[in-house]
């Protein structure tokens, strides 16, 4: 263990003295809500940081144990084990109290929710930290945040891996040298509230059956019905509506939950005033944007002969493409789009080196600040928007004197310049430090970059950050699972803190801290139709994107795999939703766009223009 690691006291630090619980449990696979965790393990810690208790145990899962190359855990070895239920109490007593720390804390959380509920038991667990939120905070010089990387890092020594008691100690260790960084940097922990929004009553619905074809357009007056027609329902149905919808998926068409232009009939039987449907809101959007209606009778009718219809393009697998060589300092060229505009063609130029700089700026207007990190991407360099380890020059306008973390980047040591010295920048003398991601390709607003294949099962994790929490908004982030008309098929296409998983299970919101939220995708989830996925952040509050400052994004192959792709979004003052990224099929290809597009209008707008009916 790193001396930093040993010697660690922040009692006397209010903002980071807890009493801590760390968690590690091996499972039988990643969905928590039907996979079962097969071994726990519970160290906790006073705020000192010195060990309190320690718990392990084996658990009877009472089902396939799942992948045995990874955990080790038969079916033999787990026979005889307690069941859950038998340990939920034990567990609780050790979590009560306590801030339950994980590395990939939401993971941990979500399958002891899920345990804890099937047990009839209450998890006690009111606040959690991730140690992987917390090192991307801190951001050390590592390969990736893997516990092994981290471990190494660190000076923990690790014995078997996938063991869940030996991955909380050396849990125990990475964490206590993390928290020293995070003292020594003023950083704020990621504390998250628990039960999170991705809380287990929000279990996804149960897959829409994907449309195999093409919208073909809208229902012509006196034509018939096309497979791949969007077709929205409204208001009572003689027969069951559950039936009415199986056969109209059977016959090929795509039925809706809410009203677009890209809606090709609505079926609605007559109201009270003799117009189909008046009334409802479906009605009201359909009359709005000239979609035909027509009766049930009239609809299972044209039900009897649905024409053939064009299905959508088989995606070819794409070939591979090499991710960014670490050990490549040479300039990368990426498309840059002038005007973030998803359809436009990109230009593309070079990016030239800026000695591999990570800037942090201080003070300054929004304007001001915004221009400055745009011309360090310019130059080839990386914008930060926190103080971490990575963080190699600072550019201070007017009023950072008074930003708390100059007195950290003075004790650092880390060269601080004026805002001129963005014009004309020195070169970066020998020996400076080079910050932890030299892989790691610099888009700026527009530029976009090409995916390379992943393992099976493998996801992409586009994360989103910002600087510091407000005490008036949140800022949620979300993602739209999109169709070739950019058009939701279905409400379940739209991934929120309400609703943080698809159907399909293909696309996730991941909440990692005040400051840090996650989408992640599995590509090779999607089905046919998807086209792109669309990823925003709204403001619920007074706040503007102008007060937040820059968001980062961030493009990983994994949780805790390194930053391929990275860019700092600064939106203009009065905006409250950016959209920030998109992934998009082009080809046999997937691609990744910064978009950094901003608008004045809420969250509801956006939702509505995807074709999603908001209450």
């Amino acid at each position: 263990m790193s001396p930093v690691a040993a010697a660690l006291d922040v009692s006397h630090l209010p903002d980071y003295a807890h009493d801590w619980a760390l968690v590690d449990v091996e499972t039988s696979g990643l969905v928590a809500r039907r996979d079962r965790i097969l071994s726990i393990a519970v160290l906790t810690l006073g705020p000192e940081g010195k060990p309190v208790e320690e718990f392990s145990t084996l658990v009877d899962p009472g089902c396939d144990p799942g992948p045995v190359h990874v955990h080790g855990l038969t079916t033999e070895r787990l026979r005889g084990a307690p069941a859950f239920d038998r340990i939920a109490e034990r567990v609780g007593a050790l979590l009560r109290g306590r801030v339950l720390v994980a590395h990939n804390a939401q993971f941990d959380y979500d399958f002891l929710a899920h345990e804890f509920a099937r047990a009839g038991v209450t998890l006690p667990a009111t606040r959690r930290l991730c140690t992987l939120a917390l090192n991307r905070r801190v951001e050390p010089p590592t390969d990736s945040f893997s516990l092994a990387s981290l471990a190494a890092h660190y000076g923990v020594r690790r014995t078997r891996a996938h063991d869940a008691l030996d991955d909380t100690r050396v849990l125990a260790g990475i964490f206590r040298a993390s928290l020293a960084e995070a003292v020594r940097l003023d950083l704020a922990l990621p504390l998250v509230p628990c039960p999170p929004r991705q809380d287990p009553r929000f279990a996804p619905k149960a897959p829409k059956v994907p449309c195999a074809y093409r919208n073909p357009g809208r229902l012509v007056s006196g034509g018939p019905l096309v497979q791949g027609m969007k077709i929205a329902v409204t208001g009572d149905t003689d027969m069951a509506r559950a039936e009415l919808v199986a056969r109209s998926v059977a016959a090929g068409l795509n039925v809706m939950g809410s009203v677009s232009r890209h809606t090709s009939a609505l079926v609605a039987n007559g109201a009270p005033s003799g117009a189909p449907g008046s009334g409802s809101a479906k009605a009201r959007r359909a009359a709005s944007e000239g979609v035909p209606v027509l009766d049930e009778r009239a609809f299972l009718a044209l039900l009897e002969d649905v024409r053939p219809g064009t299905p959508h393009q088989k995606q070819q697998p794409a070939p591979p493409v090499a991710a960014p060589d670490p050990a490549v300092a040479a300039p990368v060229a990426v498309a840059v789009a002038e005007v973030p505009a998803p359809r436009q063609a990109a230009p593309v130029r070079t990016v030239q080196p800026f000695g591999r700089r990570r800037v942090l700026v201080l003070g300054g207007s929004h304007e001001e600040a915004a221009a400055a990190r745009a011309r360090v991407v310019e130059l080839g360099g990386a914008a930060a928007i926190n103080l971490s380890a990575s963080v190699t020059d600072i550019v201070l306008f007017p009023g950072g004197e008074s930003d708390r973390r100059l007195a950290r980047v003075t004790s650092m040591g880390l060269p601080v310049h004026e805002p001129a010295w963005l014009g004309s920048p020195a070169p970066q003398p020998a020996g400076a430090p080079v910050p932890h991601t030299p892989s790691a390709v610099v888009l700026p607003r527009g530029g976009v970059v090409d995916l390379p294949a992943l393992p099976a099962a493998g996801r992409w994790h586009v994360g989103a950050s910002w600087a510091a929490p407000r005490a008036d908004c949140e800022i949620d982030v979300v993602a739209f699972v999109l169709d070739e008309d950019e058009q939701a098929s279905s409400d379940g296409d739209f991934v929120f803190y309400g609703a943080p998983e698809s159907p399909d299970g293909a696309t996730r919101l991941l909440c990692d801290g005040p400051t840090e939220q996650t989408v992640t995708v599995d590509l090779g989830a999607l089905p046919p139709a998807a086209q792109r996925i669309a990823i925003a952040a709204a403001i619920d509050g007074t706040a503007t994107f102008g007060d937040i400052g820059a968001v980062q994004i961030s493009l990983a192959p994994g949780s805790d795999a390194p930053v391929m792709t990275q860019a700092a979004l600064d939106a203009a003052t009065s905006e409250r939703t950016l959209l920030l990224a998109e992934l998009y099929r082009r080809g046999p290809l997937w691609r990744f766009r910064a978009v950094g597009q901003g608008y004045d209008h809420g969250l509801e707008t956006l939702v509505r223009g995807y074709g999603i009916e908001v209450a």
